[in-house]
């Protein structure tokens, strides 16, 4: 189970906590620019690169276990999971557990753990639309997006589309992926999508997961 430290320790913008909450319950999904801290988006961004430079990502694919399949055609990022080696990741999961608490305290969402990754989109890639839960393993609740990418153009493309729940093709905001912004949407309740990037772009994926089960055995984080 996540520990948890202060708002203060982690420079979580504590006013903004409320805001994000009742968007959750209001629309679903909330979007947040300036939600991370500058320097913390810098230390996290050099890292990815450093990673991608270094080729120690691993190409992502869909599904899980015996489903698991690395589809192009579908998601073309390249990730690592965050595993508190370095000082940035610590404080950024640190502050993902004050969001944990709040959102427990606030929803009464029963949220057990946080799980991360880093994900890098070279130059073309995208991710089609879908819903960040799966089936029959429905303990992913509340996903969040972290931005990296500092200085991001206007036409850098990589833009991830938030759509209507209840009209899938209706498209419902477009999130620049600018070092900061901060997306947190309901996991099984809003389709999204990422569209194709000109540039590099990085993020740090993760995903508030009640502790499930299946089968009689306790659904693992990966």
């Amino acid at each position: 189970m996540m520990t948890t430290t202060s708002p203060q320790e982690t420079a979580l913008p504590r006013e903004r906590l409320a805001e994000l909450v009742d968007a959750l319950v209001n629309q679903g999904w909330y979007i947040g620019e300036g939600f991370i801290p500058t320097e913390l988006c810098a230390e996290l961004y050099h890292e990815v690169i450093a990673m991608a430079d270094h080729d120690t990502l691993e190409n992502a694919g869909i599904g899980r276990g015996q489903a698991h399949a690395l589809r192009q055609d579908i998601r073309g990022d390249a990730i690592r999971w965050l595993d508190r080696e370095s000082r940035a990741q610590r404080r950024y999961l640190e502050a993902m557990g004050v969001l944990q608490q709040a959102l427990n305290q606030a929803l009464f969402l029963g949220l057990f753990e946080y799980e991360a990754h880093f994900a890098h989109y070279p130059p073309g890639a995208f991710y089609r639309r879908h819903l960040d839960s799966f089936r029959g393993r429905a303990n992913r609740v509340v996903s969040t997006v972290g931005y990296l990418n500092p200085d991001w153009p206007a036409e850098g493309g990589g833009e991830m589309v938030i759509y209507d729940t209840d009209n899938p093709e209706r498209e419902l905001a477009r999130v620049r992926p600018e070092a900061g912004t901060f997306a947190c949407f309901l996991s099984e309740r809003v389709p999204h999508e990422v569209l194709p990037t000109r540039l590099p772009r990085t993020s740090i994926a993760g995903w508030f997961r009640r502790n499930a089960s299946l089968g009689g055995l306790v659904d693992p984080a990966r």
